[in-house]
């Protein structure tokens, strides 16, 4: 085979429209995140009003309070809140126009299969999220609040900083949606070919240790926290057993049925051919 420069020259036009496009629906995506930053940023102080309710609600009524060691710190409490914030109201538009950009080069089988990932992905990260600021957070604070105590005379007193709280509850958010991502990821491995469910079942008992592992990584140092997001993993983990069950007796009679219907149309095609 003989290459030749025009070879690459007739290539230009179509990566060149791909980057076009990729382009515009960057633009895009950033201008809806800085549309939301700026709604955001005038609302920040109401917007960490709601992050501070699971601390305020473990403290004694009229108690605790947050402080920030540094001038500047309060600032920049407020620049991280409405990058936070902004993420969450954007990224509607930002996964929208990821679609669009990835779309265009999927077939219709592939676009319904992605489909059902699209959805779930967003509302298993909601969950997380909800479980994390629900319930883990109040939790977690309420006990690490009954190390206040006096000690040789001296009050030890909770006087959590600005900043510092404001990065505890984020990873809290991140980490469980994270986490609950996990029957997302499954599936997707399953779907490339990477794991079936049989290697899962027979995984079980490891699947459980990197479970407690990794949720003992994600929660602060204490035994609560740890299970009250472990559960829901193996939970999440089983259910999604469930589903691939479901999916591979699905596609066995999906299978059955197509062997079935090309089987007959040999059979007629064979009489037609007897006949003829």
């Amino acid at each position: 085979m003989v290459f030749r420069i025009s070879d690459i020259d007739e290539t230009q036009a179509p990566l060149l429209e791909h980057l076009v496009e990729l382009r515009k629906r960057l633009v895009r995506s950033f201008l809806a995140l800085a549309v939301a930053f700026g709604v955001c940023l005038y609302f920040s102080s109401d917007i960490f009003a709601l992050l501070v309710r699971p601390l305020a609600s473990a403290f004694p009524p009229g108690q605790g309070k947050l402080i920030y060691t540094k001038l500047y710190e309060a600032f920049f409490v407020d620049i991280k809140v409405a990058l936070f914030a902004a993420f969450f109201v954007s990224f509607p538009i930002i996964a929208n126009q990821l679609w669009a950009f990835v779309a265009p080069g999927l077939y219709a089988k592939e676009k319904k299969a992605f489909l059902p990932f699209l959805l779930a992905t967003p509302v298993l990260f909601i969950m997380g999220a909800s479980l994390a600021y629900f319930v883990v957070m109040p939790t977690a604070f309420k006990y690490f609040l009954t190390f206040q105590h006096t000690t040789s005379g001296l009050q030890q007193e909770a006087l959590p900083a600005m900043g510092d709280y404001l990065d505890l509850v984020m990873r809290f958010i991140f980490m469980f949606g994270a986490a609950f991502l996990l029957p997302v990821l499954l599936l997707l491995l399953q779907r490339a070919g990477l794991v079936t469910r049989q290697q899962l079942v027979r995984a079980r008992r490891y699947v459980i240790v990197i479970i407690f592992i990794v949720a003992a990584v994600i929660t602060p140092p204490d035994v609560v926290s740890q299970f009250l997001l472990a559960i829901p993993l193996l939970a999440l983990f089983e259910g999604t057993l469930l589903v691939m069950r479901f999916s591979e007796k699905k596609a066995a009679k999906r299978a059955a049925a197509e062997a079935l219907e090309s089987e007959s149309a040999a059979q007629q095609l064979s009489a037609d051919e007897a006949a003829e």
